[in-house]
């Protein structure tokens, strides 16, 4: 099956590879049941291959799991089959359909409906706002450095935590020229910085337990706290039987050597593609 944002094409194959058919259907909840029910009427559904079941396809997943099929994620085509054959969805949806049936695609898909989900989620939250504080703190720097002098004076040393309390308890006055907009424009960002601090706290008051419970003994290791657990956490998803063997765990984290030799030359490089685990 290939999955897209709005509609998701499926190939059905025969036991012997044969192809009976190629349909697209709509990316809703309608549609993932209208193509399970196109696909019974061939027979049996045995196996599913579905592209993209960390991202697009990740309803559809859910969804043909819940009904007891088996699902394995299947890469896209490469490029070179891309440049030759064109790109078309039906093509895709036959390549990975011919993939799972192979074996080539073995790889379970990564879960979204538990705990590491949910801490994936929140990381995502997480992440964008302490980048957001960092930046609305660079930019009140950037204004104190080009502001009046009494200002450059007053905040030039502070601490980022002094810096933002500071900023958000200013009480400029329209007679406060020149640098009234100034000041106005560094309280709103201490403002800013100050929500973007409570929101990081409540999304820390959400991910430290689901990371306690998941992975307590990675917090017990030297140096990690919840926010490098959740790394691994993320990347294994909530089934990490889907690693089964450490050259497993390498791909998936983009570590695994692959060979580069050429001529005399016998070397290996590192495989920047991430893959799901097979």
């Amino acid at each position: 099956m290939d999955t897209h944002a709005g509609a998701h094409a499926a190939a059905a194959l025969d036991p012997v590879g044969g192809l009976l058919g190629v349909q697209e259907f709509p990316a809703t909840a309608a549609g993932y049941a209208s193509l399970l029910d196109w696909l019974g009427g061939f027979g049996t559904v045995c196996l599913a291959g579905i592209e993209g079941t960390g991202s697009y396809g990740a309803g559809l997943a859910r969804h043909v799991v819940a009904a007891w099929v088996r699902v394995v994620a299947v890469d896209r085509r490469g490029r070179q089959d891309r440049r030759r054959q064109g790109k078309p969805d039906p093509l895709d949806a036959v390549s990975a359909a011919r993939a799972a049936r192979s074996g080539r695609a073995r790889g379970a898909p990564k879960g979204r409906d538990g705990a590491v989900e949910a801490i994936r989620a929140l990381m995502v939250a997480k992440r964008t706002a302490r980048a957001e504080r960092t930046q609305t703190i660079n930019q009140a720097r950037a204004l104190i450095l080009t502001g009046p002098d009494d200002l450059r004076a007053r905040f030039s040393q502070h601490s980022p935590a002094d810096l933002v309390a500071e900023l958000a308890a200013l009480r400029p006055r329209p007679g406060d020229v020149p640098g009234y907009a100034t000041r106005v424009a560094l309280r709103e960002l201490g403002r800013r910085a100050e929500f973007l601090d409570r929101q990081l706290g409540r999304l820390d008051e959400l991910i430290v337990p689901l990371v306690t419970a998941r992975a307590p003994g990675l917090l017990a290791l030297y140096g990690a706290g919840p926010d490098t657990a959740a790394l691994p956490l993320a990347a294994a998803g909530d089934h990490p039987e889907r690693l089964r063997s450490e050259a497993a765990w390498a791909h998936l984290c983009a570590t695994a050597p692959i060979p580069a030799s050429s001529g005399k030359v016998t070397r290996h490089r590192l495989n920047p593609r991430r893959r799901p685990a097979g």
